[in-house]
Parts: structure tokens; C-alpha cells; sequence
């Protein structure tokens, strides 16, 4: 039996139904582990936020929910993040606040709000198509940068000395000055939980090492008073559900203007990494996600989160691999982790406080570590050098200059490459092959039987007379010179003298309007030559934009064709009537 989906104005529950009866069991067993593997990464991700240590099981309580209610996916995990929790303390450390304050908390709560509201306004507008903007390889070079940033972050807490404010540079140089006043009991309890995670880690990702390294850390300071040995433990934890509000804050148009840019980094990084992740979840179970839609549940889970006294979150590619790889197929897992983590609140605060900070740093150190991606950095060089050399440079902007700096210069970087790709595109000529008919020479490269320059031989000609060229991008201002002078050379280059110049439209999904004007140069060239300009393979929406900008009717009636056959055939047709071959 399956229970459907209602039909509503505003989707619900789109991530949860239809569930099949079957399903039930397997998906809250999912949450049973999504809880267990959860709980102690969200208490970890609040010391890269700086905000009190309860503040992270707040995010598996309202924003859960609301995600699960109003969100279209039906893998996608929501919760603290490692990326935009990074956000926020880079946001409020220059602010002359104190992490785990009170103010820096209320704060924290401002940027998850603004947040919430930049992608509501994302959904009126139907934005989700920006999430394209911050490609795979950007994500990969951002996400690696911020994992050496929260492992180089926590290294003074497991060594036991004073962290040091301000960037990844001011922390490493206190830790090279300060390394012989590490604390030994401190730095084995971070070794003995490092150990225990990468252990379970090793044997299966579904056994919960953090759990199980939280658990004995606990266990042992209860034992052997680890705080008698200058051990620091988390202290106080209160228990009980979050205060609902509004954060208390001086609200004004200074303080929103001074967050909003931060709040514009998280909504792209939330947008594309949560999208990324729905996309590759859905995908393996061939469904289909309403971006749109999506960006209803991120944006009221972020709001949620305000409301509920804790920090932004994002859409989480490893809290997803877990609820996946337990078995889970909806939405019920997510509600399943939230109600155990209800059940933490109000019955199990109390064993937190006893927890060693140096277990906790140790976990977000693991984290770190964990989004170190040099086999996807790898995998970018090997395929293409260039984008690995923006994921880098992305990757050093967020360890060097700033989390939210790297993310406006990541997408600048990508456009750029992006442009660089359409300034000089891999054109070709159309030839004769006696063995396949018809097929592509690149220009410049010599043709097979031939040594001589790819613009100085007639067999580049797909009949005598005839030069089919093929430009594979869209004309625009950047490669129209280019095209210019490629198409001038052909027609100086060609032996026996040309008759027919075609233009190979497939690649060519718009012209702007200084491409216009460079065809416009181009056909008056062709034509004070005595050769006729024809276009193949012309689009309805190109074939529009060449109406729009009077091209079209400086060309012959029969000048557009649908298909290369379509042209050879009718310039072999139109020599054979002038008495051609």
C-alpha cells in the first residue's frame, strides 16, 4: 500500500510521499543512524560557527522539519555545515565579538535569517538556475580550502594551547611558537578519539566512530577526573527545547547592510552544493527535483533556524551518503534523526558536559581532513589544467584571504575561464573523406595525406569552389575577431578560387550584436569577392536573431539550409546548371 501525495498550492511533503508501508522501517532505522553518526559532527561544526555547543543539535530539530516538509527532494539531508558554518565565524570575527557569546549567537542567528530570506526572494525570482554558477571544480577547490582551514583551526585545542585569533596564517605560527607548552593528557585524548574514528571509519562508514569516540572521551573523564590534568571539558549544557524568537539584536539598516554580503556567500554556497547533492541522489534513483521548490525548504529551514536560536544550515553531501547508504529513501529518516535528537534534549544533556573539548576538536578535525579532496583536485588536473588551477587558486583564497572572499572570486574565475573558452573556440573546416563522406579538419591542422598548413591546401574545400566552415560557439564580442580574420584567410588561402562560403551554424545558439555586425563585414567581404555566403543548420532562434539584425535579408532567398547534404547538393546542382562539373 502507498500513500499519495495531496495536490497543493503550495507542495508538501513532496519529499516524503508517496511512502510505500514497506518503506517505514527501513527509513527510521536510516534516521536511527543518521542521529547516531549526526550528533556528534553537529556539536563539533558549532566550534567552527563559534556558538555555544548546544546551538548544533538545534539544527537537527526546526530546520529539519521544515526542510522535510517544504523541501522537493527526497534524499537531501539539512543540517550544520562545515562550508557555512565557516561563513559565520569569518563574518563575526571581525566584529570585536566573543565566540560563544550571547551577541556573537544573536548574530549568528541574523546571517541564517538574511540568509533564509535571500533565497525566498531566490524562489519568487526563480533562481535556481544559479546554482550552475559555482561549477564542480570551484566546489571542490572551495570545500578543500575550507577543510584545511577547520583542521589547521583545531589543532590547538587538541594540543592544548591557547587558540590564536585571526586567520590560518596567525594560527599556525602560534602553534610553531607555543608547541612546547602542549598539554600531553589533552593531546591524547584527541589522539585516542582521532584514532577511534578512523578505526570504525576503516571497518564500515555506517559504525558511528564519533559517537563512539564522544562516548568513551566522556566515559573517561567521568573516570579518571581528566580536568585535574588541565584537560578543558565543554562545562555547562542546558537542556530542554531552543527559546523561539527573533534574535535580540539593535535591528537596523547599518547591521543588515554590514551581514548581507556574508548572507549572499551562504546563498551560494547553500544553492549550489545543496542542489549538486539533490541532483546526484535523485539521479541514482532516476527521479527528478524542482529546484525551484528546493529552495522553498532551504530558505524556511534557514528561517526555521533563526527562529530556534541556532546557525545557518545547508544542504550536507555526508549526512545524505549516510541516510543513502542505511537504507533510507525519504524524507520519514530526516523526521526520524530530529525526534532523536528531541529525545537527546530534554534526557541527555547532562553526559555532554563532562565532554572533552579536545574529543570535540578532534572530530572537526577528522571533518577537515574529510573534505581535503586531493583525489578530486586530481582528477581536475589530469582532465583539465585549467579548471585545476582555479579550483587551487579558490582553495588558497579561502586558507589565505577569506571564506567568503574565495566564493565571489571562484565564480569570477570560473566566468573568466568560461569566456576564455568562447574567446579562441576550436573552429573547423567541413572536408571530403572518400571513406565517411563528410567530416571536421581543425583549422591550422594539417589534413591527412598532406603536410603542408591546414589554410593553404585546396583539399580543405568540400568541393572545388565550396568552404563549409564551422564555428563552434556562439558569436559574440570576445571571438568575433576571430571569426574575421579565419574566414578572410580562408578565402585569401583558397585554390581553386571559392564560389560558395558556408557558415556550420550548429555549435551557434545566439549572436549579439557585435557578432551581427562582424557577419555583416563578413558577407560584404565574401560578396566584393564574387563568393556567396550560405548558413547550415541554422536554429529558429538563431534564424530570428539574423532577421532582427537585417542579416538575413542581405542574403540570397536559398541561403539558409538545413543540413551540410542540403548544401553540397544544392551548389553541385548549381554549378551543373551553369555548365559546372
Amino acid at each position: 500500500m502507498t500513500i499519495k501525495k495531496p495536490n497543493q498550492i503550495l507542495p508538501l511533503f513532496q519529499g516524503l510521499l508517496p511512502l510505500s508501508r514497506e518503506q517505514v522501517v527501513p527509513d527510521i532505522l536510516a534516521g536511527v543512524t543518521l542521529a547516531a553518526l549526526a550528533l556528534p559532527e553537529v556539536l563539533g561544526y558549532t566550534k567552527i560557527a563559534g556558538t555555544p555547543v548546544i546551538t548544533g543539535i538545534y539544527t537537527m530539530l526546526l530546520p529539519m522539519l521544515l526542510y522535510g516538509t517544504f523541501g522537493a527532494s527526497r534524499h537531501l539531508v539539512v543540517g550544520a555545515d562545515s562550508a557555512t558554518a565557516a561563513i559565520v565565524a569569518a563574518s563575526l570575527s571581525g566584529l570585536s565579538l566573543v565566540p560563544g557569546s550571547m551577541e556573537w549567537l544573536a548574530l549568528a542567528q541574523v546571517l541564517a535569517l538574511l540568509a533564509g530570506g535571500v533565497l525566498l526572494l531566490a524562489r519568487v525570482l526563480r533562481l535556481g538556475f544559479l546554482a550552475d554558477f559555482l561549477s564542480h571544480t570551484v566546489l571542490t577547490g572551495f570545500l578543500t580550502g575550507v577543510g584545511i582551514q577547520v583542521a589547521v583551526g583545531q589543532l590547538a585545542d587538541m594540543l592544548g594551547l591557547p587558540a590564536a585569533r585571526g586567520g590560518t596564517t596567525a594560527k599556525l605560527l602560534n602553534l610553531l611558537a607555543h608547541a612546547g607548552e602542549a598539554n600531553l593528557p589533552t593531546l591524547a585524548v584527541a589522539a585516542a578519539t582521532l584514532t577511534v574514528i578512523l578505526g570504525a571509519h576503516g571497518l564500515s562508514k555506517k559504525v558511528p566512530g564519533g559517537l563512539i569516540g564522544v562516548g568513551g572521551a566522556i566515559f573517561a573523564a567521568s573516570v579518571f577526573h581528566l580536568d585535574r590534568s588541565g584537560v578543558k571539558l565543554l562545562g555547562s549544557v542546558p537542556n530542554g527545547l531552543p527559546s523561539f524568537g527573533l534574535p535580540h539584536v539593535p535591528w537596523s539598516w547599518t547591521l543588515i547592510q554590514q551581514l548581507l554580503p556574508s548572507a549572499a556567500a551562504m546563498f551560494v554556497v547553500i544553492l549550489a552544493q545543496s542542489a549538486a547533492t539533490s541532483r546526484a541522489f535523485a539521479a541514482i534513483e532516476n527521479e527528478r527535483v524542482d529546484e525551484n521548490t528546493d529552495i522553498t525548504g532551504l530558505a524556511l529551514a534557514n528561517i526555521g533556524a533563526a527562529l530556534s536560536g541556532t546557525f545557518v544550515v545547508n544542504g550536507s553531501p555526508t549526512k545524505t551518503q549516510m541516510v543513502q547508504s542505511a537504507g533510507g529513501r525519504s524524507q520519514l529518516a530526516q523526521f526520524a534523526a530530529s525526534f532523536i535528537a528531541l529525545l537527546v534534549l530534554l534526557f541527555f544533556t547532562r553526559p555532554l558536559e563532562l565532554l572533552p573539548e579536545a574529543a570535540l576538536a578532534a572530530i572537526i578535525f577528522y571533518i577537515g581532513l574529510d573534505l581535503i579532496d586531493i583525489r578530486g583536485m586530481r582528477r581536475i588536473f589530469s582532465a583539465r589544467p585549467s579548471e585545476f588551477w582555479i579550483a587551487l587558486i579558490t582553495a588558497l583564497t579561502v586558507v589565505f584571504v577569506g571564506v567568503e572572499q574565495s566564493i565571489l572570486f571562484a565564480v569570477v574565475l570560473s566566468l573568466l575561464d568560461h569566456t576564455r573558452q568562447g574567446f579562441r573556440p576550436h573552429n573547423s573546416v567541413v572536408v571530403r573523406d572518400e571513406e565517411h563522406g563528410l567530416r571536421a579538419q581543425p583549422i591550422g591542422v594539417p589534413p591527412h595525406g598532406n603536410g603542408r598548413g591546414g589554410m593553404h591546401s585546396s583539399s580543405l574545400q568540400a568541393k572545388p569552389g565550396l568552404l563549409i566552415y564551422r564555428f563552434s560557439h556562439s558569436i559574440y564580442y570576445a571571438n568575433t575577431e576571430l571569426l574575421f580574420s579565419q574566414v578572410t584567410e580562408l578565402l585569401a588561402a583558397a585554390a581553386p578560387p571559392l564560389e560558395w562560403f558556408c557558415i556550420d551554424a550548429a555549435a551557434i545558439d545566439d549572436i549579439d550584436f557585435t557578432g551581427a555586425a562582424t557577419l555583416r563585414a563578413v558577407h560584404d567581404t565574401l560578396r566584393k569577392a564574387g563568393v556567396k555566403l550560405v548558413f547550415a543548420h541554422v536554429s529558429n532562434e538563431v534564424r530570428a536573431t539574423l532577421e532582427k539584425y537585417e542579416i538575413a535579408g542581405l542574403l540570397d532567398k536559398d541561403a539558409l539550409f538545413d543540413s551540410l547534404r542540403a548544401v553540397v547538393h544544392a551548389y553541385t546542382h548549381t554549378r551543373s546548371g551553369h555548365g559546372g562539373s
